[in-house]
């Protein structure tokens, strides 16, 4: 099921539609506060189209809303906007988006972003195994994440970004691979937002942060071993 928020009421309907069409159960919501209680709502939708441009709540807040939602943290969510510039689309990314897609689009390209994410939504992370890095743990089937046996709260995007990360340990990854593995092919993003996501995974894994190694001029790193560090 996939939630669509956007107070243009025909533009809500178009997207219903045509979502509709492709196969998808729809809710749709004209106010962020609409949103937050559709959103809720058993079954949780597994994607949330979010304009930016709400009348009563920005789609930011909507979105740090969802993502400070244990239950919901998890949901992927592409945002729908006017505003095209970059600082627009970084802020977009740091309070938790998963794509990004500037108004006026094609129906089509919409789309095949919703299939793509759902897609990797369906096929990541998981080895079905408890992964230990010194102080870090991770869960791969569970899709949990501890330091020092503390629960930390991730983005579907930041755990993705994390996994890929520890699979490619001891080996440097760069911005365009980080881009092409964690937000695949039909994300419209840019390489200084993998620096941005990088750099709030740090911030919410603490200690555990510093294994993420910066390689200056090419991309990041984790380390082969925690003797590394």
């Amino acid at each position: 099921m996939v939630l669509v928020v956007d107070d243009e009421q025909d533009l809500l309907r178009i997207l219903e539609y045509n979502l509709q069409r492709s196969g998808f159960s729809t809710r749709g919501a004209l106010t962020g506060e609409s949103a937050l209680s559709l959103v809720r709502e058993s079954p949780h939708p597994d994607l949330v189209i979010l304009d930016l441009m709400l009348p009563d709540i920005p789609g930011e807040e909507v979105c740090r809303r969802i993502r400070a939602d244990a239950q919901l943290k998890d949901v992927p969510i592409l945002m729908l906007t006017a505003k095209g510039e970059e600082i627009a689309r970084v802020v977009g990314f740091e309070v938790g988006a998963d794509d990004y897609v500037v108004k006026p689009f094609s129906v089509r390209e919409l789309m095949l972003r919703v299939k793509a994410i759902l897609r990797r939504s369906d096929s990541e992370p998981g080895a079905g195994d408890v992964v230990r890095f010194g102080v870090l743990e991770i869960d791969r089937e569970a899709y949990e994440v501890r330091v020092n046996k503390k629960p930390v709260a991730l983005s579907a995007l930041e755990f993705r970004l994390l996994v890929r990360l520890l699979n490619t340990a001891g080996r440097v990854q760069s911005r365009d691979s980080l881009l092409d593995a964690v937000w695949n092919l039909y994300a419209e993003v840019m390489p200084r937002t993998v620096d941005v996501h990088v750099k709030r995974l740090r911030e919410k894994l603490g200690e555990a942060g510093a294994y993420i190694e910066t390689v200056r001029g090419v991309g990041y790193r984790f380390p082969a071993s925690v003797d590394e560090k």
